[in-house]
């Protein structure tokens, strides 16, 4: 609404996203999510060979916490009026333990290797759904979730020679990944996008802080532009993943990360 009381026009630039089914916004927003999160981690994985994972968590809530705090200038108070202080401590811890999992893995396996492993989420994903969420779930989209776990299981070669130890710590990622979309569908009813992405950022930073404390090593600051851009990175794809489950249902968008493996193999490929 507008100050006058009339309704807010939506720009013409806009109007497309609004024709849109509820699932059709939601599947744009998380593939657009999606694909910035990539190329995060493409750049967090070249810079693990001079930070460790743990610290490179810390930089990126703490740089995409900055990026939130401006969006509260006008009522600084807003984010401390929500009435889901646990769910929201809750996400954020599990946020930071798939963030530290997922770096973890950046760091010490193949990108594509790494991407990959964070995609046993959607067979998490729906299981919880179905417990926790009002949603009913086609057998098409449990068709397609273990379809793709089954090529993951493959990709990760459990039972090999080329089996590497650090695949676990990605699985456990995935696990902690689909609890976190589950607690953001269940806090998106009540709570606006920003505020979720607000008390995600405090939270992951707050959990962040002494971990990276006992591994700590110095930036140069040659490697501020691409840790703020890291930072930018995260948190926008987090955002715009948050506001997509907003809309569309979360079975149908949870099988999209598997978009992720072919990003990751292609910039894994050329970079």
């Amino acid at each position: 609404m507008s100050e006058s009381g009339a309704p807010k026009k939506t720009p013409p630039y806009l109007r497309w996203f609004d024709a849109l089914s509820p699932n059709g916004r939601g599947i744009f927003l998380v593939s657009a999510g999606s694909m910035m999160l990539v190329i995060m981690a493409a750049l967090s994985k070249f810079m693990g060979q001079k930070l460790p994972a743990f610290e490179l968590v810390f930089f990126r809530a703490l740089i995409g916490f900055l990026f939130l705090v401006p969006l509260f200038w006008r009522d600084p108070l807003e984010p401390l009026r929500t009435e889901r202080h646990w769910t929201h401590m809750s996400r954020g811890l599990l946020s930071w333990f798939g963030n530290s999992a997922m770096f973890w893995t950046l760091t010490h396996m193949l990108l594509a290797d790494a991407m990959a492993l964070q995609f046993s989420r959607p067979l998490w994903t729906i299981p919880l759904a179905l417990l926790f969420l009002p949603e009913k779930v086609p057998m098409q989209r449990i068709i397609v979730a273990v379809l793709g776990f089954a090529g993951i299981w493959m990709y990760a070669r459990p039972f090999t020679e080329g089996f590497d130890p650090n695949a676990m710590v990605g699985a456990f990622g995935g696990l902690c990944a689909a609890m976190v979309m589950v607690t953001v569908k269940r806090l998106s009813a009540t709570e606006s996008t920003r505020i979720i992405m607000f008390w995600y950022s405090f939270y992951n930073v707050l959990f962040a802080i002494v971990p990276a404390w006992f591994v700590w090593v110095a930036p140069d600051w040659s490697d501020m532009p691409l840790l703020i851009l890291i930072g930018f990175l995260g948190i926008a794809g987090q955002s715009l993943m948050t506001r997509g489950v907003h809309y569309g249902d979360t079975t149908l968008l949870a099988p999209l990360d598997y978009t992720r493996i072919i990003y990751s193999s292609a910039i894994g490929y050329f970079f």
